[in-house]
């Protein structure tokens, strides 16, 4: 995995000195589609319209309405959705600026929030999503279509379904729900990836593997980012008096940061792995390295003293001079004699550097 491909650029398509508010949308981004959901106790309705005069009959019609658009490439539809909802322009700008960070923001008469859902298992990029919460409305922004909803929506055609009994703030907390619980079967596969490669260390590990582990802590490393903006984010909620989350919401929302929590533990503990699996790998790689050192230094000691004889009796010495010229030069078993004498250094060599252990060291 490449850097070019876990990374996504980052590209702000409003120029500097511009007035806040501006919503410069993506060209290529997808035409958007409307989801309107208007619901109570006793009645569920749903349907789908781009008219912003069927949406303004929606509203008031049943206790919540919920409106779910998957495309941000019509400014003009979102420039309508905010007159009609009195949605501030700040936040409508960051619904199109898909680079922003989870947060919570406050503008009085409705809650906008930003979540990151998982949506890519092998690069783990995250897509942006955005809600308004109201009184008695839900609006949400996605780039693009998905069926992370479908629960949800399920849950809300069940006429027992307890979503159909809470406000807003209630739908609200059971997205985010699904939205923090898609990132355990994320992580799940990272952590298979680990012992993966927990089990190509142990065996033979090819010269790819730290590629691999650093790709994995670099997706890790994102992911604990937003996980963490995830969780001060609900904290926010959670402490926060705000009219539009009632108690009992917030009594669900704590099991919802509890959630984040664990996502957090499994996160440090999963990078921590990856730090322990890089380091066994550098210290297989240097007792490696020093198994080989050890074996060609032993092989060049006994070649010192073998070079050094073999030396000795290429030096030529003449004998007629005085007999104790390397009298072995003419003697029958010369040769023999030096042969034998390399080979007796050898074994000599060889027997103390078994005796000292150097040569079979034994295995725990």
């Amino acid at each position: 995995m490449s850097k070019k491909q876990r990374r996504k650029r980052f590209h702000r398509r409003t120029t500097p000195g511009d007035a806040p508010g501006v919503i410069a949308v993506d060209p290529q981004a997808a035409t958007p589609r409307i989801l309107a959901i208007s619901y109570g106790p006793d009645d569920f309705q749903q349907t789908e319209t781009r008219r912003m005069d069927d949406i303004a009959k929606l509203r008031g019609k049943q206790r919540v309405l919920w409106l779910h658009i998957e495309g941000l490439g019509d400014a003009r539809i979102i420039h309508q959705l905010g007159e009609l909802f009195s949605l501030h322009m700040l936040a409508l700008e960051d619904v199109v600026n898909l680079h922003q960070q989870v947060k919570v923001e406050d503008y009085g008469d409705h809650l906008f929030l930003i979540g990151r859902l998982a949506n890519d298992s092998e690069h783990g990029h995250t897509e942006q999503i955005s809600l308004f919460l109201g009184k008695d409305f839900l609006i949400t922004f996605q780039e693009q279509s998905s069926d992370w909803l479908d629960p949800v929506r399920k849950r809300l055609a069940d006429a027992n379904s307890q979503l159909r009994l809470r406000g807003a703030d209630f739908l609200a907390y059971a997205l985010l729900d699904t939205l923090i619980d898609g990132y355990f079967p994320l992580l799940e596969h990272y952590g298979e990836q680990l012992d993966a490669l927990e089990d190509l260390i142990t065996e033979d590990p090819p010269r790819s593997i730290m590629h691999r582990i650093h790709d994995v802590r670099a997706v890790l490393r994102s992911l604990r980012r937003v996980i963490w903006s995830h969780r001060d984010s609900i904290a926010r909620l959670l402490h926060d008096p705000n009219p539009l989350v009632t108690n009992e919401t917030r009594t669900f929302l704590r099991d919802c940061f509890d959630h984040t929590i664990q996502l957090v533990d499994v996160l440090e503990i999963y990078r921590e792995t990856c730090t322990d699996i890089r380091d066994v790998y550098l210290s297989s790689i240097s007792n490696r390295l020093n198994e080989i050192m050890t074996v060609l230094t032993i092989i060049a000691t006994i070649f010192i003293p073998l070079s050094f004889i073999a030396g000795l009796y290429g030096m030529n010495f003449n004998t007629d001079a005085s007999p104790w010229n390397m009298p072995e030069l003419n003697w029958f078993f010369g040769y023999p004699f030096a042969l034998g004498l390399m080979l007796a250094v050898a074994t000599g060599l060889l027997l103390y550097f078994n005796a000292r252990g150097w040569l079979f060291r034994k295995r725990v």
